[in-house]
């Protein structure tokens, strides 16, 4: 029983249902702690851990799975599989639910939420300083900001209000959505994207195999914008999750800024 003021017990089997729960459980939990993450994990197109998730048994969001796996406590997304979560929860099973991220203090709050969960509140610490370091470097002084559009699959733009749009920010870039209206997230039709004509044009790297919701991005606009821009295709699995991996992403985008300055000179 605990005793009032005590600290809870740190969670000695804990399993994650979700890939961002997944990677920042690997970072913070002691050897041993997590047992198992999701199958997500170990897929290069969406996962920066892949490596470290080969140490551990993939599960792939099963109620029966997870329970018997025996946890003192399961890792989910605020979207994580529904009914798997609500029967863990009606079979007894501890079930700490976190948000995603859709801002730089989003990632360091999910940070200091993970160590809580994992009762790791020291480590967890250590990576906000180190996060916040790296953010200071990355976040340096711009004279001018680049027009960039994200251009996604179906059209699908993100703006400002989004993880992607703030680490464009955070390199040094302006994202164009907000010129068409699109704060959060929201379709950009081929001929808005043409008369707003951006300076660099960042696009999502295919998946295999074919899918008419990409065929928009084999259009004769993307092309020529292509063709005609600095572009990116960028790795999706820095920008998926609010883990420190998005500062890989920044990084990517404050060079893509300054190979365009240079080009400008």
């Amino acid at each position: 029983m605990a005793v009032a003021g005590e600290s809870p017990a740190r969670p000695s089997r804990v399993v994650s249902l979700n890939l961002c729960t997944d990677q920042l459980a690997m970072m913070l939990a002691d050897e041993g702690q997590l047992l198992s993450v999701s199958d997500l994990a170990y897929d290069p197109r969406s996962s920066a851990m892949v490596e470290e998730a080969k140490g551990y048994r993939k599960n792939h969001g099963l109620a029966e799975e997870i329970y018997l796996l025996d946890p003192d406590l399961v890792l989910a997304g605020r979207f994580t599989t529904r009914a798997t979560v609500s029967m863990l929860q009606r079979l007894g099973i501890a079930v700490i639910t976190l948000d995603p991220a859709y801002s730089l203090d989003d990632v360091r709050a999910r940070i200091a939420e993970m160590g809580e969960a994992l009762q790791q509140q020291d480590r967890a610490a250590g990576m906000l300083r180190d996060f916040d370091a790296q953010l200071a470097q990355l976040q340096a002084e711009v004279s001018r900001r680049p027009r960039t559009a994200l251009y996604y699959a179906n059209g699908y733009t993100t703006g400002d209000r989004t993880l992607a749009g703030q680490i464009l920010l955070a390199a040094g870039l302006s994202n164009v959505a907000a010129e068409a209206g699109i704060g959060a997230g929201g379709t950009m039709p081929l001929e808005v994207l043409a008369m707003i004509a951006p300076e660099l044009l960042v696009t999502s790297t295919p998946y295999p195999g074919e899918s008419r919701s990409e065929d928009i991005l084999e259009h004769p606009v993307v092309e020529t914008l292509r063709r005609t821009l600095p572009g990116a295709g960028f790795t999706d699995r820095d920008w998926i999750c609010g883990t420190p991996y998005v500062l890989r992403a920044i990084e990517n985008m404050a060079e893509l800024r300054r190979q365009t300055e240079q080009g400008e000179n």
